[in-house]
Order: structure tokens, then sequence, then C-alpha cells
């Protein structure tokens, strides 16, 4: 039996019709993959709006997040701009719900210098969520451990990392790479 999926016309065009369009990082509570690329209207309003600059125009025009130039401080200056109603604009204040803005997290790829043996705890420190810690192992070593519950995606732990080990992945994607 073949699996159905919904394809937006924008997903079907450029020949990338996986649900998180390639893995691409869209702005805080972006709407799902396929409405997003159906009602933005690609004004760039949110990329100038933007206090941080890691909003960028991706593939078509549409918003990317690129944390290679900062992290996201969930200032909802995006949201405020954003008229086409692709960023959920009624369910960002707390008051209203307790939806998290995205579902990106950190993630620590192979190559850390802790995990080496060489003394390094840049992520940990830069992380305001405490996601990051660090567990130490016989031998002197210290392995990063991070903890999904705690980790906002914010991409803090991005920029300084020296071995630019750490990304930020869509969870659900992270979930099933996962052996």
């Amino acid at each position: 039996m073949l699996a159905t999926q919904k394809v937006s016309r924008f997903q079907l065009l450029r020949r990338g019709f996986r649900g998180d369009i390639g893995g691409v990082l869209r702005p805080p509570f972006a709407v799902d993959a396929e409405t997003f690329t159906d009602i933005c209207d690609r004004s760039g309003k949110c990329i100038k709006a933007c206090p941080k600059g890691i909003i960028g125009r991706g593939s078509g025009g549409f918003p990317e997040i690129d944390f290679s130039k900062g992290e996201c401080t969930f200032c909802y200056d995006c949201i405020d701009a954003c008229k086409s109603g692709a960023l959920k604009k009624a369910t960002y204040k707390k008051e209203i719900t307790d939806q998290p803005p995205w579902t990106y997290k950190a993630v620590i790829g192979d190559g850390c210098l802790s995990a080496s043996g060489v003394t390094c705890r840049v992520c940990g420190d830069i992380c305001d969520s405490r996601a990051i810690k660090f567990r130490l192992a016989i031998g002197g070593k210290a392995f990063p451990e991070l903890t999904l519950t705690d980790c906002n995606g914010c991409g803090a732990c991005v920029v300084p990392c020296p071995t630019k080990t750490i990304s930020i992945k869509h969870e659900e994607i992270e979930r099933k790479e996962a052996p």
C-alpha cells in the first residue's frame, strides 16, 4: 500500500516534497510546512523585523532561519510583522497558550572537543536554558549531555562551538534519524 502525502504547489514545482521542506528552518510559530508555502506572501517584512538578523530569504523567496548569524531571542518581532498568517499571531502569547515557538532542537554531532578529551564547555556556558550539561567519565573526559525537553532551539550554542559540531534540526527529523 502506498502512503499518500499532501504536497503544496511550491514543493511540487521545486521537486522537494518532504513534509519538512528539505529541513528548512522557518521563523518561530510558523504554520505547518504545506500551509506556510501556500500563504506566505514573501514580502520580507519578517526578515526586516528580526533584530538579530537571523531570518533571511531562502529558496523561492521564503523566510528561513540561519543560526550561523546568531540566536533567536524569541522577541516575536517577526510575528508582529507577518500579515499573511504564515506566522500564527494569535498563539504566541503565554497567556493564550504554552505552545513552543518551534520544534527545533540542538544536535551535538561527532567531533565535540570535550568528548575527545579537550576541555571545552562553551556550549554549556552559553545555554541560557541549561539544556547542555557535561557528565564526567573515567579518563577525565566530560561528555556533553543534551536534555531535549529543556532545549528551546534558540541556536545560541551554534556559533560559539569551535568545531561547528552543533546544529539545529527539527525534533521530528532527529528522532527519525536516531538509531
